[in-house]
């Protein structure tokens, strides 16, 4: 039995906990023997949902908040953007379903127009544009 591909408000739910792994080598940033936090896309998506009208994050300050906030030396970097991706993408879905602006997890002030996340959401980039604008965010 074949199943269906997921949606990206399902893959939101993913239920691989978060952690921290203890590294062998240096990684982003992260000296030998410190502590870099994995998060879930749900945790990616409870900060997102702090963010300010008005205010834009980068994801770098997105992880350091995170790993400030889960008492790690950093934040995995490959996950994390993998994770704002999948925000993103469920946030767009819902919005197609009818959700209000309002309710949903603000990505476009995580996401400015030039990062490689933005090249990457399946609904291209003319709506985090327009969100940008209106809240005068820069491009």
């Amino acid at each position: 039995m074949k199943r269906g591909k997921k949606t990206w408000t399902q893959k939101l739910d993913q239920k691989t906990p978060a952690k921290i792994v203890e590294l062998d080598r240096e990684y982003a940033g992260v000296p030998a023997g410190g502590g870099l936090f994995v998060p879930t896309p749900r945790l990616v998506e409870a900060y997102v949902r702090k963010i300010p009208k008005g205010v834009s994050v980068t994801p770098q300050t997105l992880r350091k908040d995170l790993a400030t906030e889960h008492k790690a030396d950093g934040t995995c970097p490959l996950t994390t953007g993998i994770f704002l991706r999948i925000v993103a993408e469920a946030a767009y879905e819902q919005y197609l379903a009818g959700t209000p602006l309002k309710d949903l997890a603000p990505f476009w002030r995580v996401i400015d127009l030039q990062s490689p996340t933005a090249k990457k959401l399946t609904f291209g980039t003319d709506f985090l544009k327009t969100q940008r604008e209106k809240e005068k965010l820069a491009a």
